[in-house]
């Protein structure tokens, strides 16, 4: 296989960007993801693919348990500032308030649009991410008219 060939193919596939945020307790991490899709009408089922090396995933592992914060299109920012370990200072993550998930109790940004609580039914643990198919226990939508945030439109690439 032509590996730069392969680059550009997978990097014509088409995502969007999300926090996903995990918590128990008092700990909590989060990480900006993209390998993210809805899975099932019924039950309602996302799949999402989380960097096996991450707290992040320490965390769904040991609680199962998980939430996707929808970024706006106008929000690169927040999504960069996920880029790097979760550091938390009261009820804020990287410098962005949060409140606890009603469902689940992972942490909802509140700066972002929409956001969706999931509970693990299922994962693949090959290669460096796992994927985690989990059921939306629960969701909401911020008032506003929002556009979500994609990989293309930041110029970034994590695909290839």
């Amino acid at each position: 296989m032509d590996a730069a060939l392969k680059k550009q193919a997978l990097r014509l596939f088409t995502y969007g960007l999300y926090v996903a945020t995990a918590g128990s307790g008092e700990e909590v991490a989060a990480g900006t993801i993209n390998w993210v899709s809805q899975a099932s009408f019924q039950p309602p089922l996302v799949m999402a693919a989380i960097k096996s090396d991450s707290h992040l995933h320490a965390l769904v592992e040991s609680g199962g348990t998980f939430a996707l914060n929808v970024l706006g299109a106008d929000q690169q920012a927040i999504a960069s500032d996920f880029f790097r370990p979760s550091q938390r200072e009261g009820n804020t993550l990287n410098g962005h308030a949060f409140e606890p998930g009603p469902a689940t109790g992972a942490p909802l940004l509140t700066e972002l649009p929409a956001w969706v609580e999931c509970r693990v039914v299922g994962s693949v643990k090959h290669g460096d991410h796992s994927v985690y198919v989990a059921e939306v226990v629960e969701a909401g939508v911020r008032p506003g008219d929002a556009k979500a945030l994609d990989m293309w439109n930041t110029g970034w690439f994590y695909a290839g």
